[in-house]
């Protein structure tokens, strides 16, 4: 190997975290951002580094125009998807204070969930301004638009992602706790105490892929989503289920398991006032294989 292939390895794999950040934002999907990372670092090698004074922009700008062109594709597989469509979760089991405000808001699934109603272009130009604070000029050479053109295009978003976002935002503890009396109550089959950590106008999101049974369409209100709940764990609670308490998208969740060593879904929420807004459950197995 010689010292110019080391240099562009050292050089790519210093960017590799902050590229798969971008491209996980973009495209809501770890299988397709890693694609991209991919075929990025078989362009890099391909390329006249010499002729490059900014590494990390001229990546970022290679992983924009790549998530920008799968985007478009991505949108009408997704139209044709059953039931809706949600980004494959992330999860771990502990973060760092420094990891959680890397995180922030903009990769909760709830957000992402709502930047699926971008374009293409808006997504790619609010994701590179208001989460990576990439300048404008910048991001115009990215998107073949006008520096002008491109704040336009951020702003639009930013407007669509406050309006179509998360009802309110809660400090860590508060949501956790929320979480956790939603856990408990559900494993214990008690309605009461379910109604009482849903918001009244809570919204239940489901997507199964149409591979596990799963809701096609979103379900509205403490009570409906209350009976759902109890349902599904009369159907599918059996002595070998579980769940554990974990981050999803850097905010508290919950991971069931069907046996020891089986993920069946995934659940992130959004919490106002101590309740619960939005239910976020992954159970389609293709979303979740990359859990192990």
């Amino acid at each position: 190997m010689t010292d110019v292939d080391q240099t562009a390895i050292d050089a790519f794999e210093a960017q590799r975290r902050y590229l798969g950040a971008v491209a996980y934002r973009l495209l809501g999907s770890l299988a397709d951002a890693q694609d991209v990372l991919q075929e990025a670092w078989l362009r890099w090698q391909g390329v006249d580094r010499a002729g490059v004074d900014d590494p990390r922009a001229y990546l970022t700008t290679v992983v924009t125009r790549l998530c920008y062109d799968q985007l478009g594709s991505a949108r009408a597989r997704r139209e044709a998807y059953f039931g809706e469509w949600l980004p494959e979760p992330v999860v771990s089991t502990d973060a760092t204070p420094d990891e959680l405000a890397e995180l922030g808001e903009s990769v909760s699934l709830a957000v992402l969930a709502v930047m699926e109603q971008l374009s293409p272009a808006e997504r790619a130009a609010f994701v590179l301004h208001d989460v990576f604070s990439v300048g404008f000029d910048e991001i115009a050479t990215t998107l073949d638009r006008t520096p002008q053109a491109a704040r336009q295009l951020a702003s639009r978003a930013r407007r669509r992602v406050r309006e179509g976002g998360r009802r309110g935002t809660v400090d860590p503890a508060e949501h956790r706790q929320a979480v956790t009396a939603f856990a408990a109550a559900t494993a214990r089959g008690d309605l009461q105490a379910l109604l009482a950590v849903l918001d009244p106008d809570v919204v239940w999101h489901s997507d199964g892929g149409g591979v596990v049974s799963a809701g096609a369409r979103p379900v509205y209100g403490a009570d409906k989503v209350s009976r759902l709940v109890a349902g599904l764990v009369t159907r599918w609670y059996t002595p070998e289920s579980s769940y554990a308490h974990v981050l999803v998208n850097g905010e508290p969740g919950l991971l069931f398991l069907s046996a020891p060593d089986r993920i069946a879904g995934v659940m992130a929420f959004t919490v106002t006032d101590g309740r619960i807004a939005e239910t976020y459950v992954v159970v389609n197995p293709e979303k979740l294989s990359h859990l192990g």
